[in-house]
């Protein structure tokens, strides 16, 4: 009798044992269903309104996009009001910001201007070719719900640090929506709007000093 009564009580422990093990499986099966998916955005180019033909004088390469510390991390960034920053977990970058910028400002100018006048980031570069930093102090959707490009733009002589030409930035955009698609849309828009204005500058047109 004892014997029996033991190894129902064994029986009963195991039971109960593998029905906090299944309870367990569920609750953790559960808590991965209900976690939210990670969106992964990027840049694109923007396509030219009207490509150029006029003969670029030299060569030009995007040297270094340069963001600011708040901006420079995979996650996407809203500034919501006065000293607050959105950082979302949820939705970020497939790659980092500058370098992202960099390639796609890379590709727009290559529709903006002549062939072979845009040399690829990393590529060679010769003596004579002039090159592009950026400076942006702010890329991201203000409390006013627009996308604000803040920053300038320098183009350095060839073979040294001296400044041939230097412009302030100042573009806006607001997106079609309240998505974070919205936001790398529009941001992709005025990447555009930039390479605009640096075409137009270095081809001598109404933007260049």
């Amino acid at each position: 009798m004892v014997l029996l009564m033991t190894s129902e009580r064994v029986l009963d422990r195991r039971r109960v044992a593998r029905a906090a093990l299944a309870l367990t499986a569920v609750l953790l099966l559960a808590g991965c269903g209900s976690s939210p998916s990670t969106n992964f955005y990027t840049l694109d180019p923007v396509e030219a309104h009207s490509p150029s033909s006029r003969g670029a004088r030299t060569a030009v390469q995007v040297a270094a996009v340069h963001v600011p510390a708040t901006l420079d991390r995979r996650e996407m960034v809203r500034e919501t009001g006065a000293n607050r920053l959105d950082v979302s977990e949820q939705n970020r970058w497939a790659a980092p910001l500058d370098e992202m910028i960099r390639r796609v400002l890379t590709q727009d100018l290559a529709q903006r201007l002549p062939t072979g006048a845009v040399l690829a980031p990393d590529a060679p570069a010769s003596a004579t070719t002039k090159r592009i930093i950026v400076e942006l102090s702010q890329f991201d959707r203000g409390p006013s719900g627009s996308i604000v490009l803040e920053g300038s733009w320098s183009l350095l002589s060839p073979g040294t640090q001296k400044t041939a030409l230097t412009h302030d930035l100042h573009l806006e955009e607001r997106p079609n929506g309240s998505g974070y698609a919205d936001d790398a849309a529009s941001m992709s828009h005025l990447v555009g709007k930039l390479a605009d204005e640096i075409a137009s500058a270095l081809q001598g047109g109404p933007g260049a000093r």
